[in-house]
């Protein structure tokens, strides 16, 4: 029956357990207040002051420790745990001063009516034993006075302990109803506001761009690293017995371009793993010379013409470009073949300009024309600069400008 639902329900006994650490949590304010009062207020003199002025004590300490990171934590702990997870999407923290407000408000309504529910839950099998033990001995409490309250004894008194357990049964109730209020409560005050929607959305926004930064990475080392190796792995296969020094040399670029693919993976795990130690440093323009060799040792024709001091160009520039010219050369392996290919690149005081050209060749006429150019356009775009892509007198062309500078 729906009636008795809340007597059986598990949601109740966890909500009874969200009201009870919240009676926990008031003993020390409690107890600070019962010291505070005669202490700092000595002109106290009767109960009732003492009363109005311990409580106004209590819920301004209350109200102040409130504010306390750890106290939003526990508290949205607690209402995770305890009161079936209102607020999914809710942090642990909130970051915004209305945020901060709200989750101090329902600290704070949590430990009133914790109190209160966890005041009855103490007293109520305290009453239902004091009632039993009336039923024969007719004695029930005794006032402040020194009176005592008696019944009498017998069954003219069995009415006592039903009416107390009936007591108990509607705290079970109560419990019930007040656990789903301040679920309600917690849904209003522990969700996200829109300043915190927002926040999670920038976030996110970022973590998403980091996780396509970090596939261009990959793409662009690790692609042109197996390009190299594919190539001179069938060269080395068919010069081993005829030509060794060929073969020796195309180990050695296979050795290299693996070597430097290891370190940019190692390096881009180590982002994802948030581990700085594993983060080994991103390569710039000044390897180009490098990058230009291996590439020489795959078998391709490069003529390079370096204007400019590489070592001056911003180093977020020349990360990126870098790895632009490193696609470049990819694609002329990849999808060209053995065909020469020319690299210009000029730096000036207020910008770098750069192109790679490479005859179509045999295999296919848009080199470079999938992922790796959407990801050359990106990082482009990123420094604020342009990039053009296409055939130009059957040559396939890539033309990269970046200003900087006034």
């Amino acid at each position: 029956m729906r009636i008795l639902r809340p007597l059986t329900s598990k949601a109740t006994y966890r909500r009874w357990v969200y009201l009870v650490l919240g009676g926990a949590i008031s003993v020390p304010y409690l107890l600070f207040s019962a010291v505070a009062v005669p202490s700092v207020l000595p002109f106290v003199t009767t109960a009732e002051q003492a009363v109005l002025v311990g409580g106004a004590i209590t819920l301004l300490v209350l109200g102040g420790t409130a504010f306390l990171p750890a106290v939003h934590v526990l508290e949205s702990t607690a209402v995770r745990e305890l009161l079936d997870d209102p607020v999914p999407d809710a942090p642990a923290k909130p970051r915004s001063r209305p945020g901060r407000r709200r989750a101090a408000v329902m600290f704070v309504v949590h430990v009133v009516a914790g109190f209160v529910v966890s005041f009855f839950s103490l007293a109520a099998p305290v009453a239902i034993g004091v009632s039993v033990s009336a039923v024969f001995t007719g004695h029930l409490f005794q006032t402040d006075g020194g009176g005592e309250v008696t019944v009498p004894a017998g069954w003219s008194s069995v009415w006592l302990p039903v009416a107390f357990t009936l007591a108990a049964v509607v705290l079970v109730y109560a419990v019930w109803v007040v656990g789903g209020v301040l679920r309600r409560v917690a849904a209003r005050l522990l969700g996200m506001t829109a300043a915190d929607r927002i926040a999670q959305l920038e976030r996110r926004t970022g973590q998403l761009a980091e996780r396509n930064r970090l596939a261009r990475e990959l793409h662009d080392s690790v692609g042109h690293a197996l390009s190299v190796v594919t190539l001179q792995a069938g060269a080395a296969r068919r010069t081993l017995r005829t030509d060794p020094d060929f073969t020796e040399r195309a180990l050695g670029a296979i050795e290299e371009s693996a070597r430097t693919a290891l370190d940019d993976l190692d390096h881009v795990l180590g982002l994802l793993r948030d581990e700085a130690a594993a983060r080994t440093p991103q390569p710039a323009l000044t390897e180009l010379p490098t990058l230009l060799d291996t590439t020489r040792l795959a078998g391709t024709d490069v003529t390079a013409s370096i204007d400019g001091d590489l070592a001056a160009v911003p180093a977020v520039v020349s990360r990126e470009v870098y790895r632009i010219l490193q696609e470049c050369l990819t694609n002329a392996v990849r999808h060209a073949g053995r065909v020469p290919v020319t690299v210009a690149l000029a730096v000036t005081a207020h910008g770098l300009a750069a192109r790679v050209a490479n005859p179509l060749g045999s295999g296919t006429g848009s080199a470079g024309g999938g992922r790796g150019l959407r990801g050359m356009t990106e990082r482009v775009a990123v420094l604020g600069g342009e990039l053009s892509a296409g055939r130009v007198d059957e040559r396939w062309e890539v033309e990269v400008r970046v200003p900087w500078g006034s």
